[in-house]
């Protein structure tokens, strides 16, 4: 079973090397480094020759009809059709085999400090295998739903992202603004990858605007490596950065405390789902409860606010109760209220 659950693995591995548009035509030694890698956290060869990788590559299109075709021009492999993947393949009995093992395996450390982080994500992995491994249920689906992202866009920039991270290389790539709707080229060194509420972000050092910002993958494109290195020393701690910031705004702005009254209803959703770390229940009232946090005022912040609608009322600071009121009146003008 391990042979099957190896050969199952780095069949998917080859799959998202080929289709790996940041590098594409991905040579024989290149997939064999990268199934080595996934495997055994090496790639020097002990482990996985390229006779396996050969082998490999006959079994997806025999058993799976990948349409791997090899190029003289480039040195390396690709899909004669550029939408396939394996991943759109049913799981066979043996592939969920694979997983229930892989998901078994990562329970057994999801509280080690290195995987703590991901543990919701381990849960809903094992939740889901353990549901039913049958491939033949089909009705799953209509009767339990995990929660699910809608867009994946920009998630093929992770990996190189990742190394430039690593190296302090610089990066390059056009972004679209929101705002303005244009999209304008950008120069940066890319310093910590954050996702927040399915979606990832690059925090960088911006090398024009010389100063930290935010950028969200999705809104990328073109996405170059220069090969260039920089040298400079930026001051920059994750955990400082974002100790006071709720969702992905951050800044090196001080922290405000905010007090804010809600419904006693709404009070025990906030409490079970905290909006910070640092809030706390300030007075527990016969129909209202009231909290303190102190945060950095943001978007994010805001919106989280008017997701209660008339459950919450910010009490200070001012600035924060005014732009609320500013919000409010806007959408009861909406409304025609």
């Amino acid at each position: 079973m391990p042979h099957i659950k190896n050969a199952l693995i780095r069949f998917r591995v080859i799959d998202r090397c080929i289709r790996n548009t940041y590098k594409p035509y991905p040579s024989k030694e290149e997939l064999r480094k990268a199934c080595e890698e996934a495997l055994f956290g090496s790639d020097d060869g002990a482990n996985i020759c390229d006779s396996t990788i050969e082998k490999d590559i006959f079994a997806m299109r025999m058993e799976h009809d990948a349409p791997i075709k090899y190029s003289k021009r480039h040195h390396g492999y690709y899909y004669e059709d550029p939408d396939f993947t394996i991943n759109d393949i049913p799981l066979t009995e043996n592939d969920l085999e694979a997983i229930k093992f892989a998901a078994n395996t990562l329970m057994q450390f999801k509280d080690v400090e290195m995987f703590r982080q991901f543990g919701f994500a381990i849960d809903k992995i094992f939740d889901r295998v353990n549901i039913s491994s049958d491939p033949r249920e089909k009705d799953i689906a209509h009767l339990v739903q995990f929660e699910t992202a809608t867009s994946a866009n920009g998630n093929e920039f992770l990996a190189p992202l990742l190394d430039g991270i690593r190296t302090k290389k610089i990066m390059q790539f056009d972004y679209e603004s929101y705002q303005s709707g244009k999209r304008k080229p950008r120069r940066v060194v890319p310093l910590l990858l954050k996702e927040y509420r399915n979606r990832w972000y690059l925090i960088s050092y911006d090398c024009i605007k010389e100063s930290v910002i935010t950028y969200a993958l999705e809104r990328m494109e073109n996405l170059e490596d220069t090969s260039e290195f920089f040298n400079q020393r930026i001051d920059f701690d994750a955990q400082k950065f974002f100790k006071n910031a709720i969702g992905i705004t951050a800044n090196d702005s001080a922290p405000e405390k905010i007090l804010f009254k809600a419904d006693n209803i709404a009070a025990k959703y906030i409490i079970s789902q905290p909006f910070h770390q640092s809030q706390q229940v300030i007075k527990e009232g016969k129909n209202k409860t009231t909290f303190s946090i102190e945060v950095i005022v943001s978007e994010e912040l805001i919106r989280s606010f008017l997701s209660f609608g008339g459950e919450i009322e910010i009490v200070e600071p001012e600035s924060l109760r005014s732009t609320m009121i500013k919000r409010i009146a806007a959408m009861r003008e909406s409304y025609d209220i």
